[in-house]
């Protein structure tokens, strides 16, 4: 079958680097993405099953590889080559329309889960990802054995998999799999607010970034944190739109944010600090200047929660260190504790989200496999050009 893969190249790594930065669709050309015949994955035992692609979502992580920038840490992780596209929404053989939980958990590898109903994501040792018997791979989507969602079809384990609603569209669906991670990094706000707020004070969260994971952090926090006053820094006027519609309670340019901040909390400026600032802050983008953006304006003790997925970053730890702030990494999503105390599967909560808010809307343009390169630039640009998610669309080649 014909898809889109991506192959261990030095030289076109490299490649992508430098070409990114001038022109994504460069990288896209010329980078280590190909349009090539792959085989199709076999079934790797019972409770597998044969996936039809239908839509897969273009997200930040697959960004990151075709443009070269994807960290090292993630080599040793990783099985190439491989198919990228872990937000899907597919058939299986007969018929029944699913949505892709893509973590390659315990059950898939052969293992014991690490507790009854278990999420793929739940557990605290990851020597599952690169044992058992598939190759390593964090996801599907980034695993040579199981294919991913940029290819006609794929395998995954029944685990994995969410039958889903005749009434769902599939633009829905396919916005399932970023909900459920800015749900959990939403949910991860929680613990430090619950430690830190004091009797009758209302929770501040603060979001920089308003692309798809940024957004869906804020519909999370609103439908799960009801009660937290939510600012939002965004750059482009649409995602400022958006941010407001899901439930955010200003949102401004991200150079606003702090003064956003100190307006609702009635702080001081000391330096490029705020005296106090926001419970939690979530990075929904990455990068060196963001986070320690989010670390300015968190309060002394507050959290910093990393949805944005980093690579190489410089920081200037003091202020973390005299204001003991955490950072929290927010990885995918599992099993969470909600603040009344119940537990839930995230990605049942995103499927409920993803029906209150239409994640539909968010679904800006579709494109064929074969128009891989304008996709890819499409999504690169994406806020830029008034848009949030891009995705492929296979259901004419099924």
């Amino acid at each position: 079958m014909k898809a889109l893969q991506i192959r261990r190249s030095a030289a076109r790594l490299g490649i992508a680097r430098v070409a990114s930065a001038l022109n994504p669709a460069t990288a896209a050309k010329w980078g280590p993405l190909e349009y090539r015949t792959v085989d199709e994955p076999e079934l790797p035992g019972e409770s597998w099953h044969r996936v039809h692609t239908r839509l897969a979502g273009i997200c930040g992580s697959d960004l990151s590889l075709v443009e070269g920038h994807a960290s090292t840490y993630f080599e040793d992780w990783v099985s190439f080559p491989f198919v990228p596209g872990h937000e899907v929404v597919g058939t299986l053989d007969d018929g029944t329309r699913v949505v892709l939980e893509p973590v390659l958990g315990h059950e898939a590898r052969g293992f014991a889960p690490p507790f009854d109903g278990a999420a793929p994501g739940d557990g605290d040792d990851y020597a599952h990802l690169a044992t058992g018997h598939l190759e390593p791979g964090i996801q599907t989507g980034f695993c040579c054995s199981t294919g991913g969602g940029w290819a006609p079809s794929f395998v995954a384990h029944d685990s994995q998999l969410h039958r889903i609603a005749d009434d769902v569209p599939d633009e829905r669906a396919v916005l399932v799999e970023p909900i459920a991670g800015g749900i959990h990094a939403a949910l991860l706000t929680w613990p430090t607010i619950e430690r830190n707020l004091a009797d009758g004070e209302r929770p501040v969260v603060a979001v920089l970034g308003a692309g798809t994971m940024g957004l869906a952090a804020v519909a999370g926090l609103r439908r799960y944190l009801p009660d937290v006053h939510i600012i939002v820094g965004a750059r482009y006027r649409h995602q400022q739109e958006y941010a407001r519609a899901f439930g955010a309670d200003a949102a401004v340019a991200p150079d606003e944010l702090p003064r956003a901040v100190r307006r609702v909390v009635g702080c001081h400026v000391v330096g490029d600090h705020l005296s106090s600032g926001a419970h939690a802050t979530i990075d929904a983008v990455g990068t060196s200047s963001t986070v320690a953006a989010c670390m300015r304006i968190t309060r002394p003790r507050g959290r910093v929660v990393l949805l944005g997925m980093p690579a190489d970053v410089t920081l200037d730890l003091t202020g973390l260190w005299h204001r003991e702030t955490e950072l929290k990494g927010a990885y995918t999503y599992g099993t969470e504790t909600l603040p009344d105390g119940t537990r839930a599967r995230t990605f049942q909560l995103a499927l409920d989200t993803a029906a209150a808010i239409g994640a539909e809307r968010l679904l800006s343009a579709t494109y064929r496999l074969t128009d891989h390169v304008d996709a890819v630039a499409h999504a690169a640009s994406a806020g830029r050009r008034g848009a949030v998610k891009i995705a492929f669309d296979l259901r004419e080649d099924s």
